[in-house]
């Protein structure tokens, strides 16, 4: 089946063997070569085809991607075909990477302007997909892993991708994912072209200032973090952000089964950050903090057994982006801490972003323990602690406060006040019996000395004089 290329036409289907629409009329082959077989897509500047090039030996198939010049104004049409063959150009030296499709020709025929690339055998991204083959982590490892070096290699060459969605990224039979639709629709919405700005993207997957008609690297790494949360939650973007508290709550929409590392949690907020200035600025930023600047950044840290690379006896080492005035700490040789990640708490505390920080501390130390991401820590366990988690965890927090917060200013605090819990809370800015709300809480540097990291971490009916059971953990690791 031979498909007609003419948006007016009424009866777009024809024979294998025709040359011309029996419909319409029109020549079914682009530069007698290309012959579109069905349609694949259609937006408002354009429709995309797989097709045919009958030029080529076996036929081999390929995407036909038409925009309608129609809607440019006559005045125009000669900037719009400037700016379709320098964006041409531009797709086709993007194409050289094996994760963007290959440019074949572009050209202008009966005023519609045609881009012919590589077809991707595969299917696009969609959330019933991604959790029907098993929504783990390991799957959103693979996802950042493909697609982050592909928008490091655009972003160098001042490329804004501006609609990265689930259904613009397609996984190929041999799992690698490709980034598809660098819309040179855009180019038909310049203001030069339409007489007004045109915000170009997907609500939803839209960065703030992106809906604002501004566009900057950031944009695509917040559109990259917006299609993992609808991957693994199956809602839109919009639907997980509550625009009273000015807060994201994906992860109360997540699937009862999925439990996802600190360190996940942390990428994705960092990701979607609303604000640019908490946001990562660049796909290599977030490459470097996961360890990986143009390779494969390690699997989750909780399932070692997934590893790209072999595990060694080296002590894992606190990544910065860039370096610091002051050296981060390292880890004691100690094999009880050597799988843990502390990348995500350092990233959370150098932001001054207390909040996450906290949360992050709370699941580190259940991990410390040994126990389930999200439990408490009963008394009981915190003297099963290791010395080399404690030390790195408490050096993190006393370095990125400047001395503020830290466990080892609360036990200091504790044992100043002669070891009376009462007092200490009162110190702290902490009530004695912890409540389950804790609105009482403040996640800024004007709280109290000792107020961070938080006892959220512990049971309700375990919180009475905990310090009792810390502080001698503390002592025994040096850090009394």
């Amino acid at each position: 089946m031979t498909y007609c290329l003419n948006v007016a036409c009424s009866n777009p289907h024809n024979a294998d063997t025709a040359e011309y629409c029996l419909a319409c009329g029109t020549r079914l082959r682009l530069k007698e070569r290309y012959c579109a077989l069905q349609p694949l897509g259609q937006g408002g500047f354009g429709r995309t085809f797989r097709g045919l090039d009958q030029h080529r030996p076996g036929q081999p198939v390929c995407v036909i991607k038409q925009f309608h010049c129609t809607q440019v104004p006559d005045a125009a049409i000669a900037k719009a075909q400037s700016l379709f063959a320098q964006e041409a150009i531009r797709l086709s030296e993007l194409g050289a990477h094996p994760q963007i499709p290959t440019l074949l020709a572009h050209f202008e025929q009966d005023q519609q302007f045609y881009l012919i690339q590589e077809f991707i055998d595969g299917l696009p991204l969609s959330a019933v997909s991604w959790q029907a083959r098993g929504n783990t982590e390991a799957q959103l490892w693979q996802l950042l892993r493909d697609l982050l070096p592909v928008l490091d290699y655009i972003h160098a060459r001042q490329v804004i991708h501006r609609d990265i969605k689930p259904e613009n990224i397609m996984q190929r039979r041999d799992g690698r994912f490709v980034l598809i639709d660098f819309g040179i629709a855009r180019v038909l919405t310049q203001t030069a072209l339409m007489g007004n700005a045109t915000v170009v993207g997907t609500p939803g997957f839209m960065a703030p200032e992106q809906m604002r008609g501004k566009v900057l690297p950031a944009s695509d790494l917040y559109s990259l973090g917006a299609t993992c949360l609808n991957l693994l939650t199956g809602a839109n973007p919009d639907e997980l952000y509550d625009v009273v508290s000015e807060r994201w709550q994906w992860r109360d929409r997540l699937p009862p089964d999925l439990k996802l590392s600190p360190r996940a949690i942390a990428v994705l907020n960092q990701l979607v950050a609303p604000s640019l200035r908490q946001r990562a600025q660049s796909a290599r930023a977030v490459l470097r903090e996961l360890g990986s600047l143009a390779t494969d950044p390690s699997p989750p840290i909780s399932h070692p057994a997934t590893a790209t690379t072999p595990v060694t006896n080296q002590p894992t080492r606190i990544l910065t982006p860039q370096a610091s005035a002051t050296p981060p700490p390292q880890l004691e040789p100690d094999n009880s801490v050597q799988e843990v990640d502390w990348l995500p708490l350092q990233q959370a505390l150098k932001r001054q972003q207390w909040q996450l920080a906290d949360e992050i501390t709370g699941a580190l130390l259940c991990e410390l323990a040994g126990k389930p991401t999200g439990s408490y820590l009963p008394n009981g366990e915190i003297a099963k602690l290791p010395d080399a988690g404690l030390k790195i965890l408490d050096q993190l927090w006393v370095q990125y406060s400047q001395g503020q917060f830290g466990l080892s200013v609360q036990a200091k605090i504790y044992v100043a006040t002669g070891e009376q819990y009462p007092l200490f809370c009162d110190r702290v800015g902490w009530p004695v019996h912890s409540p389950t709300h804790h609105r009482y809480l403040q996640f800024n540097r004007r709280a109290p000395q000792g107020h961070l990291p938080s006892r959220r971490w512990l049971g309700g009916t375990t919180v009475w004089q905990h310090m009792k059971f810390l502080v001698p953990r503390l002592q025994a690791c040096g850090l009394l």
